[in-house]
């Protein structure tokens, strides 16, 4: 049971950075005016300030995100071990 949990975990991991990086092109879209400087054809238009400030974004939510998800499957886990011993 414990390696289903695991999978799930994953997948919710794999769809939250999904739908964050998604949320950061939108976010950066309306802050700026421009879109985001991975999805820009011609690269050297793009400052190199803009650019690092995107990563810096991009990986401070990517990290977020995957702590997160590690710590809910962790706390589901738990939980399950728990109320499988009740029953």
């Amino acid at each position: 049971m414990h390696l289903i949990l695991k999978l799930m975990g994953t997948g919710v991991s794999i769809a939250a950075g999904l739908a964050g990086a998604k949320l950061i092109d939108i976010l950066w879209k309306l802050v700026t005016g421009n879109e985001s400087p991975k999805q820009d054809t011609e690269a050297m238009e793009n400052t190199l300030r803009a650019t690092l400030v995107f990563a810096v974004i991009s990986g401070a939510v990517s990290a977020m995100i995957r702590v997160l998800s590690q710590r809910g499957t962790q706390h589901a886990i738990n939980r399950f071990t728990k109320t499988r011993d009740l029953v």
